[in-house]
């Protein structure tokens, strides 16, 4: 039986990660970045696409596994007919090259464990050649080299295009394995000591964690959102991506399947929010200079995504040795909705960069010239039709969320300038784009009948993204027309009370066969909206439930399928734990823990 995506669990150096299952396998790994070629593609295939299981002879699912508190570090035990056994795995922070650290410690009685290593680069498709050298299993394939040594060395052998290991250990007793990358044309860097790697993990993650300034309920699910949001940071600069995956499918054996191993910029303006709403002002500085760089340009090739460094070519293109996850075809590398016009990014870069000066960050150079550009670029752009938040394939439209954002845009932008006269900039212009967009959208984008706003202009659909109207300001939330959209989106977007984005029923907006889960911000967004419209009881219900979708240790994909229960979409998602944490500081941000 293929995994469900709830079964893994997530370890990093925040520059790459990987996943790991319930039965000790690594099943996926891309080195040495988010978005480099996986050497681990079994999330994608099957065992010859590459994987790495370390548990007992003949065991299963483990019996029980849970992350060190407030930790990235994943602890799994087997107890078996002979004894117990812990396997603990992480990746320690990494100096040059990346690490994976896999630590067994006997418990109890005496446990015979197999490891199984196969090493496959480029997405599972590459077979390296490997040999023995100094007490190191060493694998090479053209620009990528990975070594294995175990302390205290075990036997081991080569079989079926695998490497093998067994061994016994005894309470008390422990064996490690690292497995390092490195360029092929390189010397192999320095060793590194598992154990003191292991402790220095620990610290310095509850270090970390001990600067969350929330108390409230479910504070554990909010650190662990927290440390999920810094696992996925690439550290060097700042950017997040959206997942550590891709291709994990949105409805099983379908084909929305899409590569998340990038920096959208739809989540800046959440993300610095819940950063800084949270105490974490370094790491909000480094995504505003991630996003600063980033949209460095002419404000016309401004894109919706960028690579971890401020890449801006991402082409999308399919792999078709990988069968897909639970038979998930085609799996995608890249992504090519980076080339679509999406009007409400807009917005989004110019509420990030207000509340960044709300904040009290250091405007960084040439940051209001920047703002400038974009605002005059977007005043001839925002009559455009667009492909929205969503991404659709399905052609362009004249999306209200798109409209609203422009309308954001406008709004940081008169506010800047009435707060700092020393600036310059077009306030009466911009005001006069304010009121427009403001006026535009309410004749437009709202159906009166109904008493709600909808998708697009001229449609009788309803997109979750207009819960989002009184949470970025462009009308209050006692508004009798966003209570409207509220209760209509309750009514007619909900799947067994979570939301979905908009309907996939009849001819799709997107353009794409079948359907899709329930999706996990959108139930955030919907909470907040509750919230904010009076009705917190609600909210505070949701926010539960939503809470208790996650898996054993904390993790929260894109989607939900509410009829099977199980998780959809790539995992695990930044904007899922983005969205727990932010509404969770609106609904318990003042309370006291208990």
């Amino acid at each position: 039986m293929h995994p469900r995506i709830e079964d893994y669990a997530l370890i990093g150096d925040q520059q790459t990660a990987a996943l790991v299952s319930t039965d000790g396998s690594v099943d996926w790994l891309c080195l040495p970045r988010f978005d480099s070629a996986a050497c681990f593609a079994k999330l994608l295939g099957d065992e010859d696409n590459g994987h790495w299981r370390v548990a007992p002879v003949g065991a299963g699912h483990c019996t029980r596994r849970a992350y060190r508190p407030d930790t990235l570090v994943l602890d799994t035990e087997w107890e078996t007919d002979d004894g117990a056994v812990r396997v603990t795995d992480f990746m320690p922070q990494r100096d040059r090259a990346p690490d994976l650290v896999r630590i067994v410690e006997g418990l109890r009685g005496e446990v015979t464990v197999h490891s199984e290593l196969r090493l496959r680069f480029d997405y599972g498709s590459i077979v390296p050649w490997v040999r023995r050298t100094d007490g190191h299993r060493v694998a090479v394939a053209g620009p990528d080299s990975a070594w294995l040594r175990s302390e205290p060395e075990v036997r081991g052998w080569g079989e079926d295009f695998g490497t093998h290991a067994e061994f016994t250990v005894a309470a008390g007793e422990k064996v490690a394995f690292v497995l390092t990358w490195h360029p092929s044309h390189e010397p192999r860097p320095p060793l590194i000591d598992p154990y003191e790697s292991l402790r220095h993990s620990v610290e310095d993650w509850r270090a970390w964690a001990a600067h969350c300034r929330y108390d409230g309920p479910h504070r554990d699910a909010v650190v662990r959102s927290l440390i999920t949001l810094k696992a996925l940071t690439y550290r060097p600069t700042g950017g997040i991506v959206a997942a550590a995956t891709t291709s994990l499918p949105e409805e099983p054996g379908g084909v929305r399947n899409w590569d998340y191993r990038f920096c959208w910029l739809r989540d800046s303006t959440l993300t610095l929010g819940a950063l800084l709403s949270a105490g974490y002002l370094e790491e909000a500085e480094a995504w505003r200079d991630w996003l600063l760089r980033a949209v460095a340009g002419n404000p016309a090739d401004l894109q919706i995504m960028y690579g971890v460094a401020g890449e801006r070519r991402l082409p999308e293109s399919e792999l078709p040795w990988l069968s897909g996850f639970a038979g998930s075809a085609p799996v995608r590398i890249g992504n090519g909705a980076v080339d679509q016009l999406q009007l409400d990014v807009y917005g989004e870069v110019m509420d990030s960069l207000s509340l960044a000066r709300l904040a009290g960050m250091h405007p960084k150079p040439q940051m209001w010239e920047l703002q400038c550009a974009l605002m005059d670029f977007l005043t001839t752009v925002w009559r455009q039709p667009d492909e929205g938040l969503w991404e659709v394939r399905g052609g362009r439209r004249q999306f209200v969320h798109s409209k609203v954002m422009a309308w954001v845009a406008a709004d940081r932008a008169v506010r800047t300038l009435e707060a700092h006269p020393e600036l310059s900039g077009d306030l009466d212009g911009w005001r006069t784009l304010r009121a427009e967009v403001h006026r535009e959208v309410c004749e437009r984008g709202y159906d009166p009948d109904r008493n709600t706003f909808t998708q697009s202009y001229g449609s009788t659909e309803l997109d979750a993204a207009l819960l989002l109207i009184p949470r970025v300001g462009f009308l209050p939330a006692d508004d009798p027309r966003v209570v409207g959209t509220v209760d209509a989106i309750g009514k007619e977007l909900t799947r067994d009370g979570l939301v979905r984005r908009y309907s996939t029923e009849g001819p799709p907006v997107d353009g794409l066969p079948g359907g899709e889960g329930t999706f996990l911000v959108c139930s955030f967004w919907y909470a907040d909206a509750l919230h904010a419209t009076g009705r917190t009881e609600e909210a505070r219900e949701l926010f539960e439930r939503l809470v208790g979708l996650a898996n054993d240790v904390g993790l929260l994909a894109e989607e939900y399928d509410p009829v099977a229960g199980r998780q959809l979409g790539n995992f695990p998602q930044a904007f899922s734990h983005i969205g727990l944490v932010n509404t969770a500081l609106a609904l318990f941000g003042e309370e006291e823990a208990g």
